[in-house]
């Protein structure tokens, strides 16, 4: 049976990772007969004319949140997209009386859980979840997480992966004098750990051994606006200092879908040196699976979920010499990198964005099943 499907959150021209969630699910999600319409979140008013963009929610705006409700409540399922940073008020809690607005069902999608949010962080998702429909986590880990500490009833929780443009090409020819390649892409700002990467660089060509280094993406809209490009300028500084800024990169803009393919491609490991403990979710890491490249990441918990079973090796946190090791072992070692790209290739097909669509088309079905009719 058609639906129609209203997907609440950024959305591109803004970039960020959130946006291109949101993208990507609307180019997927739309099967016979359904209608997808986008009600973008933003921090100012901004003239649109994409056509699937049916209303904004500008926060701070009570008339245009009012606005958004009745948009959302004309179709038949709304699918919100759930990060602290994106919606009005402190962490986000203006989110909470708009999902109360609601009549019809709800998917809250939760691109974090935080095993140790502050007071007021948990009374908001608290009021998220109570107030959603259906709540979907990308990995098991964070629904492991919603029902061990939030107390989340089982039946109302459901995984969906976060989804992945096929990026599964063959490897970009490079001259024969050319070693192997490290990449690292995303949004750049303080926490992705690309210091720590940089010494791991040094110390290899330390050890005689030559990898080159990109690191690819603009920095975070709200980390420039605050900081400027202070921690990419820290970056390069570091590079130079460590004596190996011949070999590390900086591809500083937002990667077209077509651009970024080829960069995987040319790729021989990805490498996420992330320092966070808490990251249950990351598009970068899917994305590096889903095009079958080895990966070499620190222990975060959606990393430790999706690569333990042999498609990367995993690292701990501000430690080049382990990030050093890990590199030296799949760029030398004969068929580790093979293998490792075996394992990321049976994960695939579940994890590309048909199959996640196909989930999400599924759940909204059940929703809709289940609702009860409207009181006359």
């Amino acid at each position: 049976m058609p639906q129609a499907y209203a997907l609440l959150g950024t959305y591109p021209p803004t970039q960020c990772g959130l946006a291109t969630f949101s993208a990507a699910l609307f180019a997927h999600l739309r099967g016979p007969g359904d209608q997808v319409g986008i009600i973008r979140v933003l921090d100012e008013p901004t003239p649109y004319d994409a056509p699937e963009v049916a209303a904004d929610l500008v926060n701070g705006s009570a008339a245009s949140a009012a606005a958004a409700v009745e948009v959302l409540n004309a179709f038949d399922v709304a699918i919100v997209q759930h990060e602290y940073g994106i919606y009005g008020g402190p962490d986000g809690r203006d989110l909470v009386p708009l999902l109360d607005a609601l009549h019809v069902p709800s998917i809250v999608v939760l691109h974090t859980v935080l095993a140790q949010p502050t007071p007021r962080q948990r009374r908001i998702l608290d009021d998220v979840i109570d107030a959603a429909s259906a709540v979907v986590t990308m990995t098991h880990t964070a629904r492991s997480r919603l029902l061990e500490l939030y107390g989340v009833s089982p039946a109302k929780v459901c995984v969906i992966p976060h989804g992945s443009a096929d990026n599964r090409v063959a490897a970009t020819p490079r001259a024969a004098n050319c070693g192997p390649m490290a990449l690292t892409w995303g949004l750049l700002g303080p926490g992705k750990g690309i210091e720590h990467a940089i010494d791991a660089i040094a110390l290899l060509r330390g050890q005689g051994l030559e990898i080159a280094y990109t690191v690819a993406g603009q920095t975070h809209p709200r980390v420039r606006a605050r900081d400027g490009e202070a921690y990419r300028g820290l970056l390069e500084a570091r590079a130079r200092a460590r004596g190996v800024a011949d070999l590390v990169r900086f591809e500083a803009r937002f990667l077209p879908t077509d651009a970024l393919r080829d960069l995987i491609g040319s790729a021989d490991v990805v490498l996420l040196p992330y320092d966070s403990l808490e990251q249950v979710t990351s598009g970068v890491l899917i994305e590096a699976v889903t095009a079958g490249k080895p990966v070499i990441s620190t222990s975060f918990p959606h990393a430790v979920e999706l690569l333990e079973g042999g498609a990367g090796l995993l690292v701990e946190r501000q430690d080049p010499a382990a990030a050093a090791a890990a590199l030296h072992r799949v760029v030398t070692e004969p068929g580790l990198a093979a293998s490792m790209s075996r394992h990321s290739m049976d994960l695939a097909p579940q994890l590309l964005w048909p199959a996640v669509a196909r989930s999400y088309r599924e759940l909204a079905s059940a929703l809709t099943q289940t609702r009860e009719p409207a009181a006359i």
